[in-house]
């Protein structure tokens, strides 16, 4: 998207809750939940054929991002208009003209955790809405997210495993002893050992935005080792390696899946993508892969079971 558009687009999101829309490309769009407007920017891509049903990616903002912070740090719609699905930004809550939004996360972020916003209602009905508008394939529905968003990603995958084929989180944590999705998730997860926002080996961040709330992250070994369970895979990973970026790969039955990519030497940032418009991306982000792709090809590769609808 050119620059000039985001700008436009940006200022939508930030003075705007009515509906805007093309034919073919970016949407803003709101719908009312919990007596709330709630908004999410959307991209269809151009030239898309309306008789055949298209997946859906959610992305979910970092902590103090917004909408439009997430399509330009991941780069989605680029991969969207060339593997044609249809891609969805939500908006957190917060404060500031929606300029610094957070999720509910477990124990994480801001505003939506002092709140108690039910997020997961709003995910539900965003992802209804564009299935009225849009040919959305039900077996091909996913989720990703930076930090915050990558928390965000697993919870949906908890709660809403009955629409979510497959999650992708980035630099996030699964911060809850009580996940118990009823249907399997297929999760590709991507993290650095040199966060310090959401360390990898767990613990309290050694750097946060986030002052109100004191957190303490789970490690990356158990968000890995809960789904590896949950999906039964083989416990023993398949490991390789190529230069920092350490992949281990899990053997996993009736086609799901579980993938961790360690990224050695990295902060919090989204691999191969754009330091964030605002607070979500704070570090320089490795060159060495690229996650969109990477994740966009496991998502591909991972729709929902046919039984499982």
């Amino acid at each position: 998207m050119a620059p000039a558009k985001r700008v436009a687009l940006a200022l939508l999101l930030a003075v705007a809750p009515a509906a805007w829309a093309a034919p073919h490309g970016d949407v803003v769009e709101s719908i009312g939940v919990d007596g709330m407007i709630r908004t999410f920017l959307l991209h269809v891509p151009e030239g898309a054929d309306p008789r055949l049903a298209m997946p859906l990616v959610v992305v979910f903002h970092g902590g103090g991002g917004n909408a439009m912070n997430a399509a330009h740090m991941s780069g989605m719609d680029d991969k969207a208009d060339a593997g044609q699905f249809v891609v969805a930004y939500p908006n957190g809550t917060g404060g500031l003209n929606d300029l610094l939004l957070t999720w509910n996360t477990w124990g994480c972020c801001g505003p939506a955790l002092t709140k108690n916003m039910d997020d997961v209602r709003f995910v539900r009905a965003m992802v209804q809405s564009i299935s009225r508008q849009y040919p959305i394939d039900p077996r091909r529905i996913y989720a990703t997210g930076m930090s915050n968003g990558a928390m965000m990603a697993y919870r949906v995958a908890c709660e809403m495993s009955d629409v979510f084929a497959a999650i992708a989180p980035v630099a996030g944590a699964l911060d809850t002893d009580d996940c118990d999705p009823r249907f399997p998730v297929s999760a590709i997860i991507f993290h650095g050992t040199a966060d310090k926002h959401v360390r990898y080996e767990g613990g309290k961040p050694l750097l946060s935005l986030d002052r109100r709330h004191a957190r303490e992250d789970k490690p990356v070994a158990f968000a890995v080792g809960f789904w590896a369970r949950r999906d039964r895979c083989n416990p023993q990973p398949v490991r390789t390696r190529h230069g920092s970026v350490v992949r281990d790969k899990y053997d996993c039955p009736e086609g799901a899946g579980v993938e961790l990519y360690s990224i050695e030497g990295q902060g919090h940032a989204w691999p191969g993508g754009m330091k964030g418009l605002r607070m979500g991306n704070v570090d320089e982000p490795t060159r060495e892969i690229n996650a969109t792709n990477v994740m966009w090809e496991f998502f591909a590769s991972h729709p929902k079971p046919e039984a499982q609808r």
